[in-house]
C-alpha cells in the first residue's frame, strides 16, 4: 500500500491540474474554433438538434428536450448553461445569422430574459443546415461523447465562415476573444477572391470587407483601427448610434435614435440619459422616451426651445452608451492551439478546411459509386443470362450456397452475387436493361466527375467556388452598420452642460470668492460677508456660461468657470482658495479679476510687475490644463520681493495705453502695442527705466482719451490731472516727474486710479483700513508738476494704500 503513496509538492500538484484544467477550458470551453466558428456547446447544440430531426422544414419541439438531449448525450453541464447558449444564438441583435429560429420570448435587447425552456420551442435555422449539410459522409472525425455510448463530431463541416459571420465572445484561462459579426455576402466575396488568388495582400481583400457588420446596425469609425485588426488580430473602432435631429412644434427640436452600438442594452441607455436630464448635467433635454416597438427601435430625446442639439448629442456621445470603443481581440483555436487570427488567416484557414471536406466527401461518393457501379454491372450481365442465373438460384441448397454458385459457375464477385440473390422476384418483371445501362452511365460520369475534384485542385477550386456563390444567393442581406474612416474627436461645448443662469459674483482681495442667486443678493441689503480687514477685487453681475481669472500678487492665476464658483447665499463669505489650492501661500491676496465669455473669443492679458517688467500673453496661452487643484504661474518673478502690480485683459481689437507711476514719483506713458506677446512662464520685457530704488507703484490702462488720473502720495496730499499731461514716450524709457520735489517733503507716490467724465468721486483707502471720500467737484485738475493738496491725516488714519472711483447713489 505504501508503495502506490506518492509525496507531491503543493505547488507541483496545484500547477499540473491547473494546467490540464487550463488547456480543457481554453480548447473545449471558451475559444471559438477557426473552422466553423463554434465553441463546443454550440456545435453540440446544432448536432444534437440536427440528430434529433428539429431542421427548419420540420415543426418546433419544446426548447427543454434539445437542452435535455444536448445535456444527456455530449455536454454533461448545467443545462441553464446550455439553454443560454441556445437562447443566443437565435437572438438576432446578437447574432448576424441566428443558427437557432425559436418561438417565443427569447429576450430582448433591453436585457430581459428569455422565459423558461419549458415555455419556448425552437428548431435549426435554415442556415444551420449549411453547416451540416456534409455531415454524413465522414467528412469530419467523429469521436466518443463523455460516457462513450454515441459519437460527436470534434468539428462541423460548415459551408458559412460562422467565424467572421457571427462572431464570438468569451474568456478562458489567459485568453479572451472578442471577434464581431460582419456581412455574409462581404466575406465571401473574400472568399472567391482568395480562393483565386492565394497571394493576395490584405488591402485587396479589404475592397469586399468593409469592417465588421453589427446585428444591431451603428456607425462605425475608425479604418485605421479595423486595418490593424485584420492584420494582427487586436484593433480599436468606435461605434456609434444612429440618430438624427428633427424639428418639433413651438421651436423645439428632438433626438431619435434608431440603431444602438453593438451589445447596448436599450434600458440602460434611457435610464442613464434620463438621469442626466434629472440630475441638470446638460442643460436643455425635457423628455427621454423609449418609443421602441415591432416596427423597429426609437429613444425620442426632446429638447427644450432653443436648446444646442448638437451640442447636447456631442456631450451624450461622450458620456452614454451612444457612443463605445469596440477593441478587436480575434483569438481562435487553430491546430489545437489559441492563436490571434486574422482576416486573411482566418478566411484561408475557412477555405483549408472546405478543401479538406469536399476532398473527404468526394472520395466517400466516389466509393459509394463505385461500389453500385460494380453491382450496376453485375445486374446488367444477370440479365443477359437469366434463364441460367435462376436454375442455379433454384438448383442451390441456400442462399450461402446460390451465392458460390453464381461466383463459381458465372465469375459473378461477391458483392454482385449477393446482390444477384437478394434481388426480389417481382424486379425480374420490370427490370430494364436499357435503365440499368443508363445508371451505368451516370455512375460512370459521377466517378469521373469525382476522380477529377480529388486529382486536381482547379476542379476542386471549382465546387468550393459555386458552393460559396450558392451560400451567397440564398442569404445575402444588405450591410447594417456604416463605416466612417475616421474617429471624430468629441469636444463637449460647455455651453451645454451649463443652466443658463445670471449669478451675483464677488471675489475678495483675501481670497474668497462666492456666486449667489440674484434673489439672494437682492435681499441682503448690502450685506456681503467679507470680514473688515478684507476687501472686494471683483463684484458684478455674470452669467454661468462665462469664466473668471484671478490674479494674484505672487504672479499666480486662478481659472473657474462661473458655474463652477460655489454656490452660497451673499450673506455668506463664501469658499477661501486655500480650501481648494494646495499651493496657496498664507501671504498670497488676490489683485485682479477679468471676465471672459468664451475662450476662444482671442485677446491678451497685461501684466506688469513692481521691479519694472511687463508682458504680454494670449488667452489661448494662459488657459491651464488642470485648474482645480493648484493656481498656475501667469508671470515668473525675479525675486521673492517682486509682486504683480496690475493685470488687465483686452481683446484683439482692443489698443490702449499703459500708463506706469513709480514711488519716486516718475510717469511713464506708451503704446501698448510696443509690449510682445509672450508665454505666460516667463518674466517679460522692460518696462521702464528704474533708477536705484525706484520701484513701479501702479500700472494704470488707458482705453480713452479723455481719461483723467487721480493720484495719491504716501504723505496724504491727492491731486488729478488729464492723461493729456503725461506726455507719449516709448516703453522703458525713463518718464516723467509728476511731483515736485522739496527739500523738507517727499512726495512719493502711493497708488492711482484711472477715472472717466462720469465718475464724480473717489474713496482712499489707508493702511489702517480707513476709507476717506473725495467729490472731484471741490478740487481743482493739478498740472504734471503740481503737487496737489492734502486730503489724508497720515498720523491719525494711516498712510494712503488704495484708491478707485466711487459711484454715488442717488437718495429721494
Amino acid at each position: 500500500m505504501a508503495d502506490r503513496i506518492t509525496e507531491l509538492s503543493l505547488e507541483a500538484v496545484m500547477g499540473e491540474r491547473f494546467g490540464r484544467y487550463s488547456k480543457y477550458i481554453i480548447q473545449e470551453r471558451a475559444l471559438p474554433d477557426i473552422r466553423d466558428g463554434l465553441k463546443p456547446v454550440q456545435r453540440r447544440i446544432l448536432f444534437a438538434m440536427d440528430q434529433d430531426g428539429n431542421t427548419y422544414d420540420h415543426p418546433y419541439r419544446k426548447s427543454a428536450k434539445s437542452v435535455g438531449n444536448v445535456m444527456g448525450n455530449f455536454h454533461p453541464h448545467g443545462d441553464s448553461s446550455i439553454y443560454e447558449a441556445m437562447v443566443r444564438l437565435s437572438q438576432d441583435w446578437k447574432v448576424r445569422e441566428p443558427l437557432i429560429d425559436m418561438n417565443g420570448n427569447n429576450g430582448s435587447i433591453d436585457n430581459d430574459p428569455a422565459a423558461a425552456m419549458r415555455y419556448t420551442e425552437a428548431r435549426l435555422s435554415k442556415i444551420a443546415g449549411e453547416m451540416m449539410a456534409d455531415l454524413g459522409q465522414e467528412t469530419v472525425d467523429m469521436v466518443l461523447n463523455f460516457d462513450d455510448t454515441t459519437y460527436e463530431p470534434t468539428v462541423l463541416p460548415s459551408r458559412i465562415p460562422s467565424l467572421f459571420i457571427n462572431g464570438a465572445t468569451g474568456i478562458s484561462a489567459g485568453y479572451a476573444t472578442e471577434i464581431p459579426p460582419h456581412n455574409l455576402k462581404e466575406i465571401n466575396a473574400a472568399l472567391t477572391y482568395l480562393l483565386d488568388h492565394p497571394e493576395a495582400p490584405l488591402s485587396t481583400l479589404m475592397r469586399y470587407v468593409k469592417g465588421p457588420d453589427f446585428p444591431t446596425g451603428g456607425i462605425i469609425q475608425g479604418l485605421d483601427g479595423i486595418k490593424k485588426a485584420y492584420k494582427t488580430g487586436r484593433g480599436k473602432i468606435v461605434v456609434r448610434a444612429k440618430t438624427a435631429i428633427s424639428e418639433l412644434k413651438g421651436g423645439k427640436k428632438k433626438i431619435e435614435v434608431t440603431e444602438l452600438p453593438y451589445e447596448v442594452v436599450k434600458s440602460n441607455l434611457v435610464s442613464k440619459i434620463d438621469g442626466i436630464r434629472l440630475n441638470k448635467e446638460v442643460a436643455g433635454i425635457s423628455e427621454v422616451r423609449d418609443e421602441s416597438d415591432r416596427e423597429g427601435m426609437s429613444i425620442v430625446i426632446e429638447l427644450t426651445k432653443d436648446a444646442n442639439a448638437e451640442g447636447i448629442l456631442t456631450y451624450l456621445f461622450k458620456k452614454t452608451d451612444l457612443q463605445i470603443a469596440y477593441n478587436f481581440n480575434m483569438v481562435a483555436i487553430h491546430d489545437q492551439r489559441p492563436v490571434h487570427v486574422g482576416l486573411k488567416q482566418g478566411l484561408q484557414a475557412f477555405l483549408d478546411f472546405r478543401k479538406e471536406v469536399v476532398l473527404k466527401r468526394s472520395a466517400y461518393e466516389l466509393a459509394k459509386a463505385q461500389a453500385r457501379q460494380h453491382i450496376v454491372e453485375g445486374l446488367i450481365r444477370m440479365l443477359s443470362i437469366l434463364d441460367q442465373v435462376v436454375a442455379t438460384i433454384r438448383a442451390s441448397k441456400n442462399r450461402r450456397d446460390a451465392t458460390q454458385n453464381l461466383i463459381t459457375q458465372f465469375q459473378f464477385t461477391q458483392p454482385q452475387a449477393e446482390a444477384i440473390v437478394t434481388l426480389q422476384l417481382y424486379r425480374l418483371t420490370n427490370t430494364d436493361v436499357t435503365q440499368l445501362e443508363e445508371e451505368f452511365a451516370t455512375l460512370a460520369a459521377k466517378i469521373d466527375r469525382l476522380t477529377l475534384i480529388i486529382n486536381e485542385a482547379s476542379a476542386l477550386n471549382d465546387v468550393i467556388r459555386d458552393e460559396i456563390t450558392a451560400i451567397t444567393t440564398s442569404y445575402r442581406s444588405q450591410r447594417r452598420s456604416e463605416i466612417e474612416a475616421e474617429v471624430e474627436d468629441l469636444v463637449i461645448d460647455t455651453a451645454v452642460t451649463i443652466a443658463e443662469e445670471d449669478v451675483q459674483v464677488l471675489v475678495s482681495r483675501n481670497g474668497y470668492y462666492k456666486r449667489s442667486s440674484i434673489r439672494s443678493y437682492k435681499a441682503s441689503d448690502s450685506d456681503n460677508g467679507l470680514a473688515d480687514d478684507d476687501m472686494v477685487v471683483f463684484e458684478g453681475q455674470l452669467n454661468t456660461t462665462q469664466h473668471l481669472f484671478m490674479f494674484t500678487n505672487k504672479g499666480n492665476l486662478i481659472y473657474r468657470p462661473v458655474h463652477e464658483l460655489p454656490d452660497s447665499k451673499w450673506k455668506d463669505t463664501g469658499e477661501h482658495f486655500s480650501q481648494q489650492l494646495s499651493n496657496w501661500h498664507a501671504d498670497e491676496f488676490v489683485i485682479q479679476a477679468a471676465v471672459v465669455d468664451t475662450l476662444d473669443q482671442g485677446g491678451a492679458f497685461t501684466i506688469v510687475s513692481n521691479d519694472g517688467f511687463i508682458k504680454q500673453t494670449t488667452l489661448n496661452d494662459m488657459l491651464p490644463k488642470a485648474y482645480k487643484k493648484k493656481t498656475a504661474m501667469a508671470i515668473k518673478l525675479k525675486t521673492d520681493a517682486s509682486y504683480v502690480v496690475n493685470v488687465s485683459y483686452f481683446k484683439a481689437t482692443a489698443t490702449p495705453e499703459v500708463l506706469l507711476l513709480s514711488h519716486h514719483g516718475i510717469g511713464l506713458r506708451f503704446k501698448l502695442t510696443d509690449v510682445p506677446e509672450i508665454g505666460p512662464r516667463t518674466a517679460g520685457v522692460k518696462a521702464m527705466d528704474l533708477r536705484g530704488d525706484d520701484l513701479i507703484m501702479a500700472a494704470l490702462f488707458i482705453t480713452d482719451k479723455t481719461q483723467q488720473v487721480a493720484i495719491v502720495a504716501r504723505n496724504g496730499a491727492f491731486k488729478y490731472m488729464p492723461i493729456s499731461e503725461i506726455n507719449m514716450s516709448k516703453r522703458a524709457n525713463k518718464g516723467l516727474l509728476i511731483f515736485t520735489q522739496k527739500k523738507t517733503v517727499a512726495y512719493h507716490v502711493a497708488t492711482a486710479t484711472i477715472f472717466g467724465n462720469n465718475e464724480t468721486a473717489l474713496e482712499i483707502l489707508t493702511t489702517r483700513w480707513q476709507t476717506q471720500n473725495l467729490q472731484l467737484s471741490d478740487y481743482r485738475p493739478s498740472q504734471r508738476v503740481g503737487n496737489g493738496q492734502y486730503v489724508v491725516d497720515v498720523k491719525k488714519n494711516g498712510e494712503p494704500w488704495y484708491i478707485k472711483p466711487l459711484t454715488i447713489k442717488a437718495t429721494n
